[in-house]
């Protein structure tokens, strides 16, 4: 479950959605990585929470709310913690928080936080209606 504290000093206690290192060709000039590749890592992790609800394809369509609290660097690893928030009959909203473990530490940090929106999507790309949640009995 993902700690809605956004002070929070510890990981969600879910598994990453997705996890990459953040790599030079990522970074600008002065090493810090872009905030378009954290929101691009954001956007996959919450699009892979999404398809699973919809089963299948999904499409973005909303972002809001991302807050960058600290810089990422160059050879950190990025962990995407990603959970549905809200189900509607289209769509999927999730909460996702991104945090780092700096090279050679154990300890990790959140970076950054934000809220995408996902519409399940048919062939033709017009929206469709999610199908119903499966019963845990």
């Amino acid at each position: 479950m993902i700690d809605p504290d956004p002070k929070s000093n510890r990981p969600p206690e879910i598994e990453p959605a997705i996890r990459a290192i953040a790599m030079p060709a990522d970074a600008n000039g002065n090493g810090d990585i872009f905030g378009g590749w954290i929101m691009s890592q954001m956007d996959l992790a919450g699009g892979s929470v999404a398809s699973i609800q919809a089963r299948g394809r999904v499409a973005t369509v909303g972002v809001k709310e991302i807050a960058f609290h600290v810089p990422v660097a160059v050879g950190d690893e990025v962990s995407c913690y990603a959970q549905m928030t809200r189900r509607g009959r289209t769509s999927v909203t999730t909460h996702i928080e991104v945090w780092v473990r700096r090279r050679n530490v154990h300890d990790q940090v959140k970076v950054t936080e934000g809220e995408f929106t996902y519409v399940a999507i048919e062939a033709d790309g017009s929206p469709k209606a999610l199908p119903p949640v499966e019963s845990a009995e």
